[in-house]
C-alpha cells in the first residue's frame, strides 16, 4: 500500500466524484479504514465499499461510485491487511471460522455499522456511516401525526422500506420522543447498536444480538422479563421474533419493530404469511387489535442531485383496517388510507406526487417509485 497522506490532510481528499482530486488522492490506498471513513463522513456518504479487485468505492445520494477517480484497485492483500488493522481477537476469529462478522464499529470521529466478509476473491469491508447526533422527529419533517404513536402504552408500530431507506433514523426518533417525553422503560434489540441512546425522562436498556444475547428472539423473551414498557427491536424476520413481538405488543407493551417491505398492504402480508396456516386466523385477530400503525418509507434522489428525500406512506390502525386484517382482505388497504388522510394517512404515491410538485424530485423518480403508474402518469401530467 502507498503511504497515505497525514491526518490533517483528510479533509483535503473528501471531494466530491465530479470534482478533480490531487494527483496524491487519486491514487491514495490507505494503511488504515478510520481514513476512508473520515472521507466519507466528511463528505455526506452513506456507505464504504472496500473491496478486492474494486477501487474503494462510496455511496452518495444513493449511487455507488469510486472515492478518487484513478485510485487502484484494492488488491486480496489489501483489504485484508485493512480487516486485520481494526478486527479484534474475536471478531478475527469469528471471520474465520464463520466467513462473515457484523458489528458496530466506533472511532474518535464517529459510529459504523461493520460488515467484513469472506467471499471467492478475499475479504470485503462495508461500513455504513452512522449519524452521531440523533435527529428529532421535527428534525427529519416527520408529519405531526406520527407523534400519536409514540403516546401509546401497548400495541405494535412498524417502521418498513427497503435496505438504505432511513428505517433505523426513523426507529431512533420515535425511541428519541417517547425518552424525551415519558418516564418509562425502553429497551432496544439491534444488531448492531447504532444510535447511542441517552437515558432522559425514561431509562433506556439497549442490547446487541451476537454482543449481548444469542439472537432478537432470545433477547425479546429476556426483555419480557425485565419490566420494559417500550421495546424496540432492530429487525423482525423470523416466526419466533414475530410471534413474541405480537404477544408483547398485546400484553401491555409498546413494541417498535422493521420490516423489509415496501407498503403497509405488503407488510401486513408478510407479517401474516411467516405463520402456519392453520394459525392465521388467530394471528389476524391480534394483529387487528395491536397494531397501531406502519409507516412504510423511501429515500428518493433529488431532482437537484443534492442528496435524497423522504417519501412517506402511513397507515394507522382504525375500524375499517382492523376489519380488512381480520378478513384477509389487505388489497383494501390503500382505499381505506386515501380516505384516512384526516387520521394521518397517506399513501406512498401520493407523497410522490407531492414531492414532485414541490420540485423536490424529478417525474422519471416518481413514475418509476410509482405503485399505480398510469395514474401517477395522469397526476403529474407525462
Amino acid at each position: 500500500m502507498s503511504v497515505p497522506p497525514t491526518a490533517t490532510d483528510a479533509s483535503a481528499l473528501a471531494v466530491a466524484p465530479t470534482a478533480a482530486p490531487s494527483a496524491e488522492a487519486e491514487h491514495a490506498l490507505f494503511e488504515h479504514v478510520d481514513r476512508y471513513l473520515l472521507i466519507g463522513q466528511e463528505s455526506d456518504a452513506s456507505d464504504i465499499h472496500l473491496g478486492v479487485n474494486m477501487p474503494p468505492l462510496w455511496r452518495r445520494f444513493g449511487n455507488l461510485e469510486p472515492i478518487f477517480r484513478q485510485a487502484p484497485r484494492l488488491s486480496a492483500q489489501d483489504t485484508e491487511h485493512l480487516a486485520r488493522g481494526f478486527l479484534d481477537e474475536a471478531q478475527l476469529k469469528r471471520l474465520e471460522e464463520i466467513g462473515d462478522v457484523d458489528f458496530a464499529y466506533s472511532t474518535a470521529f464517529g459510529r459504523f455499522r461493520t460488515s467484513v466478509i469472506r467471499q471467492r476473491l478475499g475479504i470485503d469491508l462495508v461500513f455504513r456511516i452512522i449519524s452521531t447526533n440523533m435527529r428529532t422527529m421535527d428534525d427529519l419533517g416527520l408529519p405531526d401525526s406520527l407523534k400519536k404513536l409514540t403516546e401509546y402504552h401497548n400495541g405494535l408500530v412498524l417502521v418498513t422500506g427497503p435496505v438504505g431507506s432511513g428505517k433505523s433514523t426513523t426507529l431512533a426518533a420515535l425511541v428519541n420522543e417517547i425518552n424525551r417525553n415519558r418516564h418509562d422503560h425502553i429497551i432496544t434489540l439491534e444488531d448492531p447498536i447504532e444510535y447511542v441512546v441517552k437515558s432522559q425522562g425514561c431509562k433506556v436498556t439497549q442490547r446487541e444480538v451476537h454482543t449481548h444475547t444469542r439472537s432478537f428472539a432470545a433477547a425479546l423473551r429476556g426483555a419480557l422479563r425485565e419490566d420494559p414498557d417500550v421495546i424496540m427491536v432492530g429487525e423482525m424476520r423470523d416466526l419466533e421474533t414475530i410471534s413474541l413481538a405480537i404477544t408483547a405488543s398485546e400484553t401491555g407493551h409498546l413494541v417498535l419493530g422493521t420490516l423489509h417491505t415496501g407498503s403497509a398492504a405488503r407488510t401486513l402480508d408478510r407479517l401474516l404469511d411467516v405463520f402456519p396456516v392453520d394459525q392465521r386466523d388467530q394471528i389476524r385477530i391480534m394483529v387487528s387489535e395491536s397494531l397501531r400503525g406502519i409507516i412504510s418509507q423511501q429515500l428518493v434522489p433529488r431532482a437537484d442531485g443534492k442528496g435524497r428525500v423522504l417519501a412517506m406512506e402511513v397507515l394507522m390502525n382504525n375500524p375499517a383496517v382492523g376489519n380488512c386484517i381480520r378478513e384477509a382482505k389487505t388489497f383494501m388497504l390503500p382505499g381505506i388510507i386515501q380516505t384516512g388522510r384526516k387520521q394521518g394517512m397517506k399513501l406512498m404515491d401520493e407523497s410522490l406526487r407531492e414531492l414532485y410538485a414541490k420540485g423536490a424530485i424529478s417525474a422519471d423518480e416518481a413514475l418509476s417509485r410509482a405503485e399505480q403508474k398510469q395514474l401517477m402518469k395522469t397526476m403529474i401530467g407525462v
